[in-house]
Parts: structure tokens; C-alpha cells; sequence
């Protein structure tokens, strides 16, 4: 029995919540059981996303839309979007929810500032997908260069690959201009900035969704330079799926519940590989379901975001897995980066508890045996955006 994501978006006080009640089938085999029969498991989770509905998520949607959570014995889901109004790991620290995605730099942050333990339980993004556009007649073709330009960053934790790609390159942060941008590139097209921050899988799109006034086609790769922080030694880890340490240590419901919880996840992003396109219209009604609140995006535009973001999640290895060494060249960067106020992001090294493969090992162990394929590359699909990514 399948549900749809069409029936579960609903608004909760003026926020949009995307929910769904998954209810068993009758004589279905959705029950969860104890391995030991000493705790009740977990049938109602919830997990918080750090921004609005999108292909970045499409895995979560994709798994509630496929039923891939009733399959693992979760009665209730919901995934809870954010417009940048929560933050989703001081939400997942106050016990709001059960889990939560957020770049690892960003909870770095809070794990020092505020003196808490969450732990890194599934490193979906592999790669880093930030990127620093410009003009072509701008002369940015390096970090190296953006010393004394107007360089432009959303702020909210999003800035810490620049400074770490700056420290790298022995740039002091006061000589640069870092400009506040919105969530667009209207910064760039109005020469704003010297050069806007961008992910592949969004705001680049956005550019290249933009017609040229001066040509009356839409603007190429052509006209602009990229720099991608993946290139760089201020790339750092990006979306990961986070738990509460505290919880997985003492509460065996809450631990089991991590792992059936990863499984569906995998199950969700093993099928928005195999099926972008399909995964890309799962994610576009979810995010114009009524009483929704999401950025007004394309189904062409939610295209090139699934196909963006396989890429960065299937890179050749296991789905989830924390690398020890991108891991470190985070906490590396992280370390080293300085803003322009001449702040550190973290001054010391995160606990051991701040990552673990404990639970993801054991779902991909899981999905092995059940014949599901966890690892390989993604083969990009050809996507040609329109004006306005419709």
C-alpha cells in the first residue's frame, strides 16, 4: 500500500510543515519488533530540513511517497521544511524532533558555542556543492583573486567554505567585502557583488534560467567563471543526517529507530537515482502541494536540482558512509577559517561523538541482504533549463 505525498503538506502556523501518516496496511508486515523485547520501538519520528521543499530533500520526500517508512515500521513521519526561521540542529537540541540535516561545518559551530553533543549518523552529500560565480569580466577565476572585491555569501553559517578557501590561500578576511545576497542571484545581476555564492544544484541554475537583456536568450556558462570549494581546501562536508547523541547512548528505542529510519532514507535516494525524473516530480508536488509555503521553483528547475544533487550523494562508494578524511579536511578548514570580524568558526576539535558509521553500517548492512544496491556512481541525466526552470 502506497501514500502519497500529495495528501500529507499541510501549514501549521503560518510554516510550511510537509507531513504524512503512514498507517499499516492490515496484515501487513510493517511492525516493528524489538531484537531483544526490552523497549517499545519508535512508530512516530520526525526530522527537520534546513531549508523549504526542494530536489536537495528529494530522498525524505521520495521515502514518504514510496511508503519506504511504513516499510520500516514508522507509522508517522514528518519532515519539517525551514525558510532559514529554524535552524535545524538547535531544533533537534531542544527535542523538537528526532532528526535533522544540516551541513557539518554549521553544527561544528554549535557543538563549541553552545557546549552540546548531536552526532553526525549519515554523510549524505559527499562532495561539496557551493560555488563562487562572477562575470567573466570580473577577472575572478580563484580565491586568489578576491581580495579587495565585493564578494557575496547568504550568511547563517553558509560563509564558512570561503573563509577556510581564503586562510588557505593566506588571504585576510578584512581585505575582502563579503556582501550579504539573498537567496537568488539578483546580487549578481545587478553587479551587487564581484561575485555571488551559488549551489550547483540551485542558484547557478537560477542564473542560467535568466535572459540575457543583451542577447535575448538565456544567459550560458559562457559568460560567467565558477569556482567550485569542492576544488579547493575550503571545501567542506555539507548535508548530513544528524541524531542526538545523548539518546543514542541511553535510549535502545530511539537507537533502533535511527537505523530503520536510514534505511527508508537510503531507500528514498537509491530510488532518486535510478529515477530522477520521477524523484524530481515527487519533490515538485510536495512543494506546490496547497498550503505550502516554498520557494516558487520549475519542475525543469527541480530537474536540474535531482540530477545536481545525485552527484554530489554518488560518488562511487557507499551512500552515507563518513569519510575520515573529508571529515578531518572539514574540521581542518573549519579550524582555520576566520571571518571578516576576525572570529574562528571553532577553536578546538569536535568530540569523537561528533560523527558515527555505527548506524549507517548497519542499514546499508541491512539493504544489502534485502538485494538493494547502496553504493555505485550516477550516470547524469541531460537537462536543458528554461526560463524560469518551468
Amino acid at each position: 500500500m502506497r501514500h502519497s505525498i500529495r495528501r500529507g503538506a499541510v501549514a501549521t502556523a503560518g510554516v510550511a510543515l510537509v507531513a504524512l501518516t503512514l498507517s499499516a496496511c492490515a496484515g501487513g508486515d510493517a511492525e516493528p519488533a524489538a531484537s531483544d523485547g526490552d523497549f517499545t520501538p519508535l512508530t512516530e519520528i520526525s526530522l527537520q530540513l534546513q531549508w523549504l521543499p526542494q530536489a536537495q530533500f528529494a530522498g525524505y520526500y521520495v521515502a514518504l511517497d514510496q511508503g519506504y517508512f511504513e516499510e520500516e515500521g514508522f507509522d508517522s513521519v514528518e519532515v519539517l521544511p525551514s525558510g532559514g526561521d529554524i535552524v535545524p540542529q538547535d531544533a533537534l537540541v531542544a527535542g523538537d524532533v528526532d532528526f535533522a540535516v544540516a551541513w557539518v561545518p554549521k553544527v561544528l559551530g554549535t557543538l563549541e558555542n553552545q557546549g552540546v553533543e548531536l552526532t553526525d549518523i549519515a554523510q549524505v552529500f559527499q562532495k561539496s556543492g557551493t560555488t563562487q560565480v562572477s562575470w567573466k569580466d570580473s577577472g575572478i577565476t580563484g580565491v586568489d583573486d578576491f581580495e579587495g572585491k565585493r564578494i557575496g555569501s547568504w550568511g547563517f553559517g553558509n560563509e564558512w567554505e570561503i573563509f577556510a578557501a581564503m586562510a588557505d590561500q593566506g588571504l585576510d578576511a578584512s581585505t575582502v567585502q563579503i556582501t550579504t545576497q539573498d537567496f537568488s542571484m539578483n546580487a549578481l545581476l545587478d553587479r551587487d557583488v564581484d561575485a555571488a555564492q551559488a549551489m550547483t544544484y540551485n542558484e547557478l541554475a537560477q542564473l542560467l534560467e535568466t535572459v540575457n537583456p543583451e542577447t535575448g536568450e538565456l544567459y550560458t556558462m559562457d559568460d560567467i567563471d565558477v569556482i567550485s570549494y569542492e576544488d579547493t581546501a575550503g571545501a567542506m562536508l555539507q548535508d548530513a543526517i544528524w541524531a542526538d547523541t545523548a539518546r543514542l547512548n541511553d535510549d535502545p528505542a530511539y537507537a533502533d529507530a535511527a537505523t530503520r529510519f536510514l534505511k527508508a532514507v537510503i531507500k528514498g535516494w537509491v530510488f532518486a537515482r535510478d529515477n530522477p525524473e520521477e524523484a524530481a516530480d515527487i519533490t515538485y508536488q510536495a512543494a506546490t502541494a496547497p498550503g505550502v509555503d516554498a520557494f516558487p521553483v520549475g519542475p525543469t528547475h527541480q530537474l536540474w536540482q535531482m540530477n545536481e544533487v545525485n552527484k554530489l550523494i554518488w560518488t562511487g562508494g557507499q551512500f552515507g558512509l563518513i569519510d575520515a578524511d573529508a571529515w578531518d579536511r572539514t574540521v581542518q578548514g573549519a579550524l582555520a577559517a576566520v571571518n571578516q570580524d576576525g572570529l574562528n568558526l571553532i577553536t578546538t576539535e569536535p568530540a569523537e561523538s561528533a560523527y558515527s558509521n555505527e548506524y549507517i553500517e548497519a542499514a546499508l548492512s541491512a539493504l544489502e541482504d534485502e538485494g538493494v544496491t547502496v553504493d555505485g556512481e550516477y550516470t547524469p541525466i541531460e537537462v536543458t533549463l528554461t526560463e524560469g526552470g518551468q
